[in-house]
């Protein structure tokens, strides 16, 4: 009730603010236009790609995510080993080591297409929603409670 009372379009109504608010309506419409005509292209584009198909076949992997895979690889001969591929899209580990310590806890370097990188992500994170397998949700769970903990607990620490 108190936030009503402070509304200040309750209690006076300008014509500019109608215009205004007017456009805008008007440029989001033009822009979902523009996004759907976009959308309709891509698919018509990534169609007639023969791995469009394919790659959706892989599960958490549908036509949005499959065509940014697409375009962010582009021709695949390029890389004549796996390797090369998986150093492009930056999720080959780092490996750290000095004389003879090598470190047991190793990360994703990161270098390369950071948009190839989400799209693999999501496509993780999709494939595990629509999973039926129990053990790997309840695996991503307690990681994700693992996590949460530590981060807290390094809030913790920093604060205090």
């Amino acid at each position: 009730m108190d936030a009503a009372s402070r509304n200040p379009f309750q209690k006076v109504v300008y014509e500019s603010h109608l215009i205004s608010l007017e456009m805008h309506i008007r440029m989001i419409l033009q822009y979902q236009e523009h996004l759907s005509n976009l959308e309709h292209r891509i698919d018509a584009l990534a169609s007639e790609i023969e791995e469009y198909k394919i790659i959706q076949s892989i599960p958490g992997i549908g036509e949005k995510i499959a065509a940014t895979i697409i375009s962010e690889i582009g021709e695949i001969e390029r890389f004549n080993h796996p390797k090369k591929l998986v150093a492009f899209a930056g999720i080959d580990p780092s490996v750290h080591s000095s004389g003879k310590f090598t470190a047991t806890i190793n990360r994703i370097t990161k270098r390369g297409s950071s948009r190839l990188r989400h799209a693999l992500y999501m496509a993780v994170l999709c494939g595990i929603r629509s999973s039926r397998n129990k053990k790997l949700k309840s695996f991503m769970i307690e990681n994700a409670m693992k996590e949460s903990r530590l981060k807290s607990r390094s809030l913790l620490v920093r604060t205090s």
